[in-house]
């Protein structure tokens, strides 16, 4: 019976039904849970109907039945591709060469990961959420630590390591921005407004001229001395807060000339806009979110 559905499974994929195909190899399956091949089908299958997540659920359980055999990576690999998880999928084409070396189609699809991974490493954070690293940075950072215990943070990363694209899904969570800060060490000003007022209090205090002194009285001559000549004063220089808002005046200018260039799609121009614009105010988020949009952008291209 189970071979029945796999040869139906076989007949509906080799005619493009790949609908068809998943449910014929998911009938063989129940009949035979334990054999390898069928999973190797019908991930197949599924990715090609873009199903890579269910796709890579299948190839796992097909290496996991049958680690020595090469097809298994191939899938595997194929499925991490498709996910955009180039560096899982290179990894799991080398793994299948190492056991098939003359494998023609494990070389195709190793070349085909690495010049993938070369590609998303163009942008700053091609590879931010892929692998185990994101979360042992989000686990080291203190600021981010805690969120790992909210489930809706947890899947919303989650989705985003799927497919970073997803990432413009979830902007406008001050938590994803925080984390997303942290795995591109960017550092972004977190202070609450209270403290803000705090500093700013402290810092008037240090400005404050001290209390004129009493006036010295000259017991020789009875009569009140004339104070002593002050040196000239230094020319005033510009606050520290009129700095900061001539510099954030600036920034949005920049962020301006940004969005200009993004909407002519000079990508390249808004980049440098964008960038600028962070290096002259890094407590903006959106002057990293409009980036990030951007380098989203390129790599839709």
């Amino acid at each position: 019976m189970a071979d029945e559905a796999k040869a139906k499974g076989n007949a509906a994929f080799a005619a493009g039904n790949f609908t068809d195909a998943i449910n014929h190899f998911t009938e063989a399956i129940s009949l035979s849970p334990t054999n390898h091949v069928l999973y190797s089908n019908r991930s197949a299958a599924y990715a090609s109907v873009n199903k890579f997540t269910e796709s890579l659920t299948d190839a796992e359980k097909t290496v996991e039945l049958k680690p020595d055999w090469s097809k298994g990576y191939s899938r595997l690999g194929a499925a991490y591709l498709g996910l955009k998880r180039y560096n899982d999928a290179v990894l799991a084409y080398k793994k299948g060469l190492e056991i098939d070396p003359n494998n023609e189609v494990l070389k195709s699809g190793l070349a085909d990961a690495q010049s993938a991974q070369g590609r998303s490493r163009g942008s700053p954070f091609g590879d931010a959420f892929s692998g185990p690293e994101m979360w042992a940075k989000l686990t080291s950072d203190p600021s981010t630590r805690a969120y790992l215990q909210q489930p809706d943070f947890v899947r919303m990363m989650q989705d985003i390591q799927k497919n970073p694209n997803n990432l413009n899904l979830y902007l406008n969570d001050q938590r994803v921005m925080q984390a997303f800060g942290v795995l591109l060490g960017v550092k972004l000003d977190t202070r609450m407004p209270e403290e803000d007022a705090e500093m700013k209090e402290a810092s008037l205090e240090r400005k404050r001229p001290a209390e004129c002194e009493p006036v010295k009285e000259d017991k020789w001559a009875g009569h009140k001395s004339q104070p002593e000549p002050q040196p000239r004063p230094e020319p005033m220089e510009v606050s520290e807060e009129e700095e900061l808002k001539e510099r954030k005046v600036l920034a949005l200018k920049e962020k301006e000339a940004g969005n200009a260039a993004y909407k002519k799609k000079d990508f390249e121009t808004a980049i440098q806009h964008y960038t600028k614009a962070i290096e002259l105010d890094d407590a903006d988020i959106s002057f990293l979110t409009n980036r990030a949009a951007v380098y989203l952008e390129i790599g839709k291209v």
